[in-house]
This record gives C-alpha cells, structure tokens and sequence, in this order.
C-alpha cells in the first residue's frame, strides 16, 4: 500500500513540476507560436478547411448520385377492390369484392442519377471558388491582427515589468533618503516637514509598485491568451523594451507606397464584389431550362408468407432509363424581382470596394504619421529622461547641502518619476505604432 501512495504522489508531484514549466520567447517566437496556436488562428484554419469541403460539395452537385431503396410492406388487412360481376359471369349490377397483389411484397431499387446541364450549377462552381478565396484571405488577415496582438501584448508586459524594476530602485533611493534625512532631523538639524514629505512620496511610489505588479501579472496572463496558453503558464520574454525599441526604427518605411491591389482588405472588397456579381449570374442563370438523367435497377419480390431470404424465392427484375429537361417559363416577374435585387447588391459592393481604397490610403497616412511622431517623441523622452535624472541628482545635493527645500526636491523627483514613464510609453509606442504601420502597408507575415 506504501509502495502505491509513493508512485501516486511520484505521478502528482511530475505533472504538477511539468504543469509549472515556463516557455522562454523572444519577440519573433511569440509570433510564430501564436500563429499556430492561437484561438484565432486555430479557427481560421478551420473555417477555410470547411470552405475546402463546401467547394468539394458544390463540385459534387454534377458528379453521378447513387441511392439505393429497400422496400417491404405487410398487408395486415389487403384493400379490397369492386369489380362488376358480369366480368365473371355474374349479374350485371352487382359487384365482385376482389383483393389484388399478396400479403407480402418487397422491392430493392438502385438509381443513379446525373446532372447534365444546369447554369444553377456552373455558377455555384465558381461561387465555391470565390468562397474558398474569401476564407484564404480571411485566414491572411486574421493571421495579420495576430502579429500586431502579439507585438501588443508582449510590450505591454515588457513596459509593466520594466516599470516594476524602476519604481523598485526609486522606492530604494527615496527610503535611502528617508532614512538620511530623519537621522538629520533626529541630530536637530532639520525640520519635520522634510521627513513627511518624503514618506509622501515614498508611500505614493509604493502603492504604484503594488498596482503596477497586479498589471503586470495581468499583462503575462493576456499575453497568454493572445499566444493560446493557459493563463497561468509561466513564460520567459527574452527581449527587452529598449532593443526592440531600437529595432523597431525604419524611417524608410515613410517613404514606402501601397499597392492597394495587394492589401489584404481590398482583396476582401474585390471578392466580396466577385460573389455578388456571381449571384446575379445565379439569378439569371435560373431562366434557362435544366437538364438530367438516370437510370435505376429494381429486383421485386411477393408472396403469401415472408420467404424473402429463403433460396426458392423468386425475384422479378426491373430497369429504366429516364430524361427529363425542366424549362421554366414564367414565374409572373418573380427571377426578374430577383435578379434586380442582386443587381443593387452589386452596386453596393462596388461601392464599398471605393470606400475601402480611400480608407486603406487615408489609414497609411494615419499610421505614417503616428509612427514618425512615436519616434520623435522616443528621441525627446529619452533627452528629457536624461534631464530629469540630472535635475534631480543636483535637488539632492542641493537638499543634503540645505540650500533647497524638500518641496523643491519631491518636485524635482515627481518630474524624474514622469519622465521615466513617459521613456517607457515612448518605447512602446514605437513598438505599436511600427506594428500598425506594417498591418497598413500589408507587410507579408514572413518578412
């Protein structure tokens, strides 16, 4: 029994080591992991794998059906039937009651049919094709906002991480300072309000420390879900903000051009324009007559009493062959109403091929511009980071020396503390921004 606890717990204990495993990923590997095995891309595989059948059931309209009929009945009480019974002799005016056919009957039929001309049909063939390119360019665009989900996620978990080890060192330097400072006013060398304004200062840092942490944990959980991972497992970002920062500046990307034919979301219009031509083509197409064929192949058995699997019963064959065209003729202006309706839906979707080239040129030079300030803001957050450390390190000096207040020396630490942030949001910003530029010039996923 011992021998069992121990290899149960052995067992616990090895899923319970393997379930906290962490996952180390860089910038490019949460990408690539996320567009395998994310929610969202997990599903758009799948909705364009059923696209891949829809058009293999569409093509199978036109291939050769084959069904197969058994049939068996049981007269529990047969139908009677009157006949005059002057056909047997009898006196005209009176009637015969006669019962056709036997107690028991069975049928087994085998039909085959083919379709051999339906303009219905044609256009559903390029229908398919154009839904299996909706759904190609479906997964293409879902593939893109993942990329810029991902960059998304993982800079803000690298901003909230790199704001929990700044706030850490400054709760480090203000209590260094606290202690410093109370050991002069302890001497009678200071004053009082010195000592309380920093415990202000130090205690508004430490309940931004505590925050900061409760969104960072949030920051790795959404960043999870974005990869398609449990919430609570444990990753690694082996990147940082200031490199991927760095990385992330390309301004010969303000001088790129689009080439809306390529984008992603004209692709989307066009087919989208593509289908409602299709459809008024199947409206039209309902006008012309239709054509089909089959065949079928029966085997009918009777008898009195149920010897349909014994070897002396007999079976009686059957076969026929059959055409039938269908002309449609008048349908009092009903394909008409039809067609005219999808006449207007096509208007509207070219239309809306229109509005989504101007948008798609207005969205470039949106993100053109939002990411050129971005990197302006990058190269003046960090001089005025520089500035504020500066400012700061002369108020303390000027504090220690007694020529500047404490007042002036929380100012001063309030602007540093400002300016960090502000650095970090500027890094991240670029990150973004780079992120949305390349979603609006369509930048391929492999680039």
């Amino acid at each position: 029994m011992k021998k069992i606890l121990l290899l149960v717990f052995g067992i616990l204990l090895s899923i319970s080591i393997n379930a906290q495993e962490s996952i180390s990923l860089s910038l490019n590997q949460a990408i690539d992991y996320a567009l395998k095995n994310s929610y969202a891309s997990i599903n758009a595989s799948r909705d364009l794998d059923a696209a891949k059948l829809k058009k293999w059931e569409t093509t199978t309209i036109g291939l050769p059906q084959v069904s197969a009929v058994i049939d068996y009945q049981n007269w529990i009480k047969q139908q009677v039937s009157l006949i005059p019974a002057e056909f047997f002799g009898g006196v005209a005016g009176e009637f015969t009651e006669v019962s056709f056919g036997t107690k028991h009957n069975m049928n087994a039929t085998a039909t085959v049919n083919q379709l051999i001309f339906d303009g219905s049909y044609l256009v559903g063939l390029q229908s398919a094709k154009t839904y299996l390119k909706i759904s190609e360019n479906a997964k293409e665009k879902t593939e893109l906002g993942i990329r810029e989900a991902v960059i998304n996620s993982y800079g803000n978990v690298l901003l909230s991480a790199e704001s929990v080890l700044i706030l850490e060192k400054n709760i480090a330097t203000l209590e260094k300072t606290l202690n410093e400072t109370n050991q002069i006013y302890l001497n009678g060398l200071g004053e009082e309000e010195s000592v309380e304004q920093l415990q202000i200062t130090l205690s508004s840092v430490k309940s931004q420390l505590s925050k900061t942490e409760k969104l960072k944990n949030i920051a790795y959980k959404m960043l999870n879900i974005t990869l398609g991972i449990d919430i609570n497992t444990p990753i690694v970002l082996t990147n940082n903000l200031n490199e991927l920062a760095k990385e992330n500046i390309n301004l010969e990307l303000l001088s790129s051009d689009l080439s809306i034919e390529n984008h992603i979301d004209y692709k989307i219009a066009k087919n989208t324009e593509k289908s409602n031509e299709l459809l008024v083509k199947l409206e039209q197409s309902k006008a012309l007559p239709s054509l089909s064929s089959f065949i079928n192949f029966g085997y009918a058995g009777f008898g009195e009493n149920f010897n349909f699997t014994k070897k002396d019963q007999k079976w009686f064959d059957s076969s026929l062959l059959g055409v039938s065209l269908n002309i449609p003729i008048f349908s009092s202006f009903a394909r008409s109403s039809r067609t005219q309706q999808a006449k207007i839906e096509l208007e509207k979707a070219k239309t809306n091929l229109t509005e989504t080239e101007q948008k798609l040129k207005l969205l470039l030079e949106s993100a053109k511009t939002e990411y050129n300030f971005s990197v302006e803001e990058f190269e003046n957050s960090k001089q005025n980071l520089k500035l504020a450390e500066r400012i700061e390190g002369k108020q303390q000096i000027k504090f220690f020396e007694g020529i500047s207040t404490s007042f002036e020396l929380s100012e001063a630490q309030r602007q540093l503390y400002t300016m960090q942030q502000n650095y970090l949001q500027a890094m991240l910003n670029v990150i973004a921004n780079k992120a949305a530029l390349d979603n609006a010039l369509n930048t391929p996923i492999n680039n």
